[in-house]
């Protein structure tokens, strides 16, 4: 029995201590087992590296740019449009501000009592037409007053030339003496012009009358009344009774560079009429059109304009004084130019320029001179042909040569 417990105690032991060497030796060879997984990796890295890719090795074959023949890449999709011929309208626009052609102030020229207002405000009116009333009472005793002296120094004017008429028969008799005739001739002439003394009194009186009644000096709207019914009104009232302007026509001053005077000039003196149109803040509503009827007589030095004054047909009453609107002058028309769509026009370091899409797909960079542009047409001129495609959208990822495909005319 003594002998089965010792064995089965050394048995005990030695595992254990197996274990113990077993565990030392694995930690002091972890360190280095860890270097030589690390040393194999990285060359297992370095080995994968250095193989070409498919990917690469597909690049490496096409390596031009795309929409390139030598590089076997897809073509550039854009949008084309043909190259036309038509009539194009030169013009200029420009920034204008609209006035009246007449500004009138109604003011009373009496003094009195406002009794009867015949406008409404904002009513169109003609030139004569009644627009208020003020107390007459005071000016028609006036005028009763210098008839009632012009009636009594009439009546003493016609017994003077009578008395004058009876003296001179007397005097053909030798019956008086000449000095009298004399004086009565002079008598008869200080009444006459008494006579016409009290005359020039009726008619201002008559005329001081008359204004009691206030009427329009011209046609045109009127603005906001400026004096209430029953006020008492003056003549030295600065601010009147109402504004009236003559809107219709209605003038616009604008602006135009000194680079179209000339032929603006040319115009004029050869009796042409220059178009003038005038349109919303947007450009989406035309408010009026007319004609350029002066010019001023000498060109801003600050700005580098010549102002120009152009009349406007005004009867939808669509224009306001002082009022801004964008203006459009045609100065002349091109015949029979080419035209692209201003979306084609491209600008780089060796000009103005347009990528016309040739029968082969490829791009041709071609140099224009720009001319007048209407709407969304430009005239240029250069070695263009008519239902020639220039590229409207895409042209920024072209260069001469470049190979496109027009997936959809743009319409301009």
């Amino acid at each position: 029995m003594l002998d089965m417990s010792f064995l089965k105690h050394n048995l005990m032991r030695s595992k254990w201590l197996a274990v113990m060497v077993l565990g030392g030796v694995i930690i002091w060879w972890y360190p280095e087992i860890q270097r030589g997984l690390s040393l194999s990796k990285a060359t297992k890295t370095h080995q994968d590296s250095a193989k070409p890719s498919d990917k690469s090795t597909e690049h490496s074959k096409g390596q031009g740019r795309p929409g390139n023949k030598e590089g076997g890449g897809k073509n550039t999709p854009v949008s084309a449009v043909q190259v036309k011929q038509m009539d194009i309208r030169q013009s200029v626009d420009a920034l204008g501000t609209l006035t009246a052609l007449n500004t009138a102030v109604v003011r009373a020229k009496v003094d009195g009592e406002l009794k009867a207002v015949r406008f409404t405000e904002g009513q169109w009116v003609q030139a004569g037409q009644l627009l208020a009333e003020i107390d007459p009472r005071a000016y028609e005793a006036q005028l009763h007053q210098a008839q009632g002296q012009l009636a009594r120094d009439t009546a003493q004017l016609k017994n003077a030339q009578l008395d004058l008429q009876r003296y001179q028969d007397l005097l053909s008799k030798d019956a008086i003496a000449r000095q009298q005739v004399e004086t009565q001739a002079a008598l008869v002439g200080q009444l006459q012009g008494t006579v016409q003394a009290n005359q020039a009194q009726v008619e201002a009186a008559r005329l001081q009358l008359s204004y009691t009644k206030v009427t329009a000096p011209i046609s045109g709207r009127l603005g906001l009344k400026k004096a209430e019914l029953g006020s008492l009104v003056r003549a030295s009232d600065p601010n009147g009774l109402v504004s009236i302007t003559q809107t219709q026509p209605m003038a616009v001053v604008f602006a135009v560079p000194e680079v179209h005077v000339p032929l603006i000039m040319r115009k004029l003196k050869a009796g042409h009429a220059l178009p003038v149109q005038a349109w919303d803040r947007d450009r989406q509503q035309r408010l009026a059109q007319g004609r350029v009827s002066t010019t001023d007589n000498a060109i801003d030095i600050a700005t580098g304009t010549l102002k120009l004054k152009a009349t406007l047909d005004n009867k939808q009453g669509l224009l306001f004084p002082n009022q801004f609107a964008q203006i459009r002058l045609e100065l002349d028309t091109l015949k029979n130019v080419l035209v692209v769509p201003t979306q084609a026009i491209q600008r780089g370091a060796q000009g103005t320029f347009v990528c016309v899409v040739q029968v082969d797909n490829s791009i041709r960079l071609q140099n224009v001179q720009l001319l007048a542009v209407e709407g969304a047409w430009q005239a240029v001129q250069g070695e263009l042909k008519v239902d020639e495609w220039v590229v409207t959208d895409g042209a920024d990822r072209l260069r001469n040569g470049s190979t496109v495909e027009v997936v959809k005319p743009a319409k301009p």
